[in-house]
């Protein structure tokens, strides 16, 4: 497996990483299974979040044996200090070791939420007196907003930042990658199968990691999935113009249907939460992770069959899709 260096770190991380979601539907034995064959496969770095049920425990349990070969990185949403430390805690007990390497501010989504993370005795302090206690290495940021990851890199006070980007998501060609490269910035690449959208997994794979990402880091829930995709890593060739046609094809069939959770939609006058609905349609329909998605769903007031079509998030769409159209066709699917 090639190696890459994240960013101004010191971790040489596999170019291939593993992506904690979907283990979270799979028994612990075959997670177990998994977990294993990628570290047989050269693959050293495993992502997880605590939103992500029991994802960091099955990681912890799998890899409790090889510590010293793997690099963890995991995340949190809460942005106020006493919860985002306890859940600091909780993640070290999960994944049974003493010192995270990576540890990131879950899903920030506006540049005032950015602020709220950054402001005095915010989440970042947080993150900064566990590093100076040696309970985490390295500091990270992910989130769906190029303006957020293009304000974040101009801070200088993280060390890398995850974002979603594939043949889908091309947008953070533009800006977000050369600020990154250019500040020494690690790059970790969500959702390098659009949340399951594309089914050419090797091509996929192979476009992130020659277009300025350090590292991959698809969900994997089978052995199957963890060969394919720790073979890319093993020589990574930029896809040919033949190859390339055929992304595009793909793009092409789910361009006027796919949220990229940018949230220029929001807020909805009538109080839908646009991107994470579509979201949660996501891992219903493409993770197959129905029960995870039906309990985010019941914890929302407002739900898909709400939508009014009043047609306000059609005017600040910047992808100009259907959503109230869209929103119909979810709520008849997640049931």
């Amino acid at each position: 497996m090639l190696k890459r260096k994240l960013g101004a770190t010191d971790m040489n991380v596999s170019v291939v990483g593993f992506g904690g979601i979907p283990i979270q539907g799979v028994p612990p034995e075959e997670a177990d299974r998994i977990l294993r064959r990628a570290i047989e496969r050269g693959i050293n770095f495993f992502d997880s979040a605590r939103g992500y049920t029991n994802s960091e425990e099955k990681i912890g349990h799998a890899l409790e044996g090889v510590r010293d070969r793997i690099f963890l990185s995991t995340k949190s949403l809460s942005r106020k200090a006493p919860k985002l430390a306890a859940e600091i805690e909780t993640s070290l007990r999960s994944l049974r070791t003493e010192r995270i390497d990576l540890y990131q501010i879950h899903s920030v989504a506006s540049l005032d939420d950015l602020e709220r993370v950054l402001s005095p005795g915010g989440a970042y302090d947080v993150l900064v007196d566990a590093r100076a206690a040696g309970k985490i290495r390295w500091l990270g940021i992910t989130s769906h907003s190029r303006e957020v990851m293009l304000k974040a890199i101009e801070t200088g006070r993280f060390d890398t930042v995850q974002f979603p980007f594939n043949p889908i998501e091309t947008e953070w060609e533009e800006s977000v990658i050369p600020a990154a490269r250019k500040a020494g910035v690690g790059t970790i690449c969500m959702k390098p199968l659009a949340g399951g959208a594309l089914v050419n997994r090797e091509l996929a794979l192979r476009f992130e990691l020659t277009r300025g990402m350090d590292v991959v880091i698809p969900g994997m829930d089978s052995v199957a999935q963890v060969e394919e995709n720790a073979a890319v890593g093993e020589k990574v060739i930029p896809p040919g113009e033949n190859e390339l046609a055929r992304l595009e094809a793909e793009r092409a069939r789910w361009g006027e249907t796919f949220c990229r959770r940018c949230g220029y939609c929001m807020p909805c006058p009538n109080g839908l939460n646009i991107p994470f609905l579509f979201l949660i349609d996501g891992y219903y329909t493409r993770y197959e992770l129905k029960d995870w998605a039906l309990s985010r769903l019941a914890g929302l007031d407002k739900k898909f069959g709400d939508c009014e079509a009043c047609g306000e998030c059609l005017e600040k769409c910047p992808y100009k899709l259907a959503i109230p159209d869209m929103m119909k066709a979810a709520a008849k699917r997640v049931i």
